[in-house]
């Protein structure tokens, strides 16, 4: 069955070495003139098959390098060479071949993401018996078995006391991480040595390992952009390969001398490197936590020099911790939380969570709502227990309501959510979201790396936006803006291309408007992670530089792998041209010149883990608590 693959995988390298070995036979037993037209018939055929793949291509606009190529095989053809077009035949379809064992390779943590994905989950009944269901099937609420060593299926919380769980391929944690009773478990991760039981918390389809192997799939059909790498260096290249060989012909006065100088100037390396190179760096990213998709999204991240962000819940903890619950007259602080909370429930913000998360751990049942309405990145309307609950921002209460809607006094760093109950003026919910402490550390390797010209986007005050500029060291800062006001930002903004870090449903504009989008899909929204470039798979920032840095240096190596495969054929060209080097020995040494880049290509693999930055404190954010409020 290998075999049979192989043959329908690379029918023309099986029938190039089936060509050459009859045509070797032949000439070993004296049988030179049906070796000569069997070889030229096999060469001459694929040559006028490549010309005219090679002319579509010219047509569209795409000056390839096949027609060194067609060149050279012709040539050798034309000179009695016709053991040497056959090989150049096989260096060509061989390349293919030695292509996808590299880009196999450069692709390792991709395709494991993806080989490591369950179909089927063990579901317990209530009489204790495991049945098979199809992951589908699965839904919120079934208990789940997940044996020893088996990846868990769906998101879910931990029904055993306890359990060890291996996250590597989603955080790049190298240590197993332990779990208890109640604690979330992630779907991709790895169970350890015992059996453990978890409770779905979500479908297949809305659990985090379902998207990541979305992104995955979507990342490894992308393909580098070769067209525009190569392209750089291909007619250039194909006119000083035909001019050198036309002048060795010249000066020999021998028409093999053109020959013999073409065949070490085949494309090869100029065509294969590149996207070894770039599938080896998105393999590198997606092992670190970031999943690129694509070679042109690559070669962006490493060109950036403007970095914008999104404030809360990228730059910040995304977490606001609650300070104080200020109702005004007529209100008391519990039913003020109350229906602030039952409100918010119905909000995707990443504030509205915190104020829930609050609400609840002091004790607050949420009272059910109907008629929710959402205004991205302005607030939320919902009727709550007979009365219309509005909560947001001032500007939006105020005009929503034409209610005078006080300020409260604040301390920089503190943001206030505001509430209106059946249009009068309810009071204020003060919360404090601190900033990331690894946020600080990178922007300065975003610095670093070449991205010095950073911009803060938020909706938020000014006040609240320039503290926690002020602590990570962001100069320049735009604050209490709408959706459009961050594209239009970063559309206008300059040196280009542009980094946009974001993650909630409001940035997905903004990301899709980026140069280069790179979504904080951990904690994020679907919607920003479909509209981003690159997702990073946990919840740390600095991944965002780790992704910038992994592109560079997939770059850099991908332009040393043209470089070292053009500087070797020039100098196989120029011994070429001194007549010392025939035309079979010449192609032989070009197949030597193609692992050489190869391999080379795949040094975007190494380089071991990108820099770390460091969490360190940021000055000024220890939390403020105050109990209750003023009334």
């Amino acid at each position: 069955m290998g075999i049979l693959r192989t043959v329908r995988t690379y029918p023309i390298v099986i029938a190039g070495l089936l060509v050459l070995v009859a045509a070797l036979i032949l000439a070993v037993v004296r049988q030179d003139e049906a070796a000569q037209i069997v070889a030229s018939a096999f060469a001459g055929a694929i040559a006028a098959w490549t010309f005219v793949g090679m002319v579509r291509e010219i047509l569209r606009g795409h000056w390839g390098l096949d027609i060194l190529a067609v060149t050279a095989i012709v040539a050798t053809l034309l000179v009695g060479e016709y053991i040497a077009a056959v090989i150049i035949v096989l260096m060509l379809s061989g390349g293919k071949a030695l292509e996808d064992y590299a880009a196999g390779r450069a692709k390792r943590e991709l395709t494991a993401l993806l080989d490591r994905a369950p179909r089927a989950a063990h579901r317990q009944l209530p009489d204790g018996t495991v049945e098979d269901v199809p992951l589908e099937d699965v839904a919120p609420g079934d208990l789940l078995v997940v044996r020893p060593s088996e990846v868990v299926p769906v998101d879910g919380v931990l029904e055993s006391e306890a359990a060890s769980f291996d996250e590597s391929s989603l955080t790049g944690e190298s240590l197993p991480v332990d779990r208890a009773a109640g604690e979330k478990v992630l779907s991709g991760s790895v169970n350890g040595t015992a059996a453990a039981l978890v409770r779905a918390s979500a479908s297949a389809a809305d659990s985090q390992f379902s998207q990541i192997v979305a992104l995955v799939r979507e990342a490894s059909a992308s393909r580098a952009p070769v067209v525009r790498l190569a392209d750089r260096y291909a007619v250039p290249f194909t006119l000083f390969a035909l001019v050198l060989a036309g002048f060795g012909w010249w000066l020999s006065g021998d028409p093999r001398r053109f020959a013999e100088v073409l065949v070490v100037a085949t494309p090869c390396p100029l065509l294969i490197a590149a996207p070894v190179a770039f599938m080896g760096g998105m393999s590198r990213a997606a092992k670190n936590g970031v999943i690129v998709k694509g070679g042109a999204v690559l070669e962006l991240l490493a060109r950036v020099k403007t970095a914008a962000f999104d404030k809360t819940g990228t730059l910040t903890r995304g977490r606001p911790e609650l300070v104080a619950v200020r109702p005004e007259r007529g209100f008391d602080v519990e039913e003020l939380l109350t229906l602030t909370a039952s409100a918010e429930q119905y909000s995707s913000h990443a504030l509205a969570a915190s104020v829930v998360e609050a609400a609840t751990a002091q004790g607050v049942n949420l009272l059910p709502g109907s008629g929710a309405e959402e205004a991205a990145t302005n607030g939320v309307l919902a009727d709550i227990d007979g009365q219309r609950v509005l909560v947001g921002k001032r500007a939006f209460v105020a005009q929503e309501t034409g209610a005078d809607v006080v300020e409260p006094p604040l301390v920089p760093g503190e943001l206030a959510v505001y509430v209106a109950v059946d249009r009068a003026f309810a009071g204020v919910v003060v919360l404090r979201d601190l900033p990331r402490p690894e946020a600080r550390a990178t922007l300065a390797r975003l610095a670093e790396l070449g991205a010095r010209h950073t911009v803060m986007l938020t909706g938020d005050g000014a006040s609240t936006a320039r503290a926690i500029a002020h602590q990570l060291g962001v100069s320049d800062v735009r604050a209490e803006l709408l959706p459009l006001d961050k594209v239009e930002i970063v559309r206008a903004a300059e040196p280009r291309p542009v980094l946009m870090v974001g993650d909630g449903v409001n940035d997905a504009p903004v990301l899709a408007a980026a140069d280069v989008g790179v979504a904080m899909g951990a904690r994020g929204s679907t919607a920003a992670s479909e509209s981003a470039d690159a997702v990073v798979l946990v919840d740390d920032i600095s991944k965002a530089a780790a992704a910038v840095e992994i592109s560079q240096h997939a770059v850099r190596v991908a332009l040393q792998s043209i470089w070292l495969g053009i500087a070797l054929s020039v100098g196989l060209m120029l011994v070429a041209l001194t007549g010392v080097l025939p035309a079979v020995a010449g192609a032989l040494l070009q197949e030597l010149v193609d692992l050489a880049t190869i391999l080379n290509a795949l040094r975007a693999l190494s380089g071991g883990r990108p820099r770390t930055t460091a969490a360190v404190p940021v000055e000024g954010t220890a939390a403020v608590v105050r109990a209750g409020g003023d009334g």
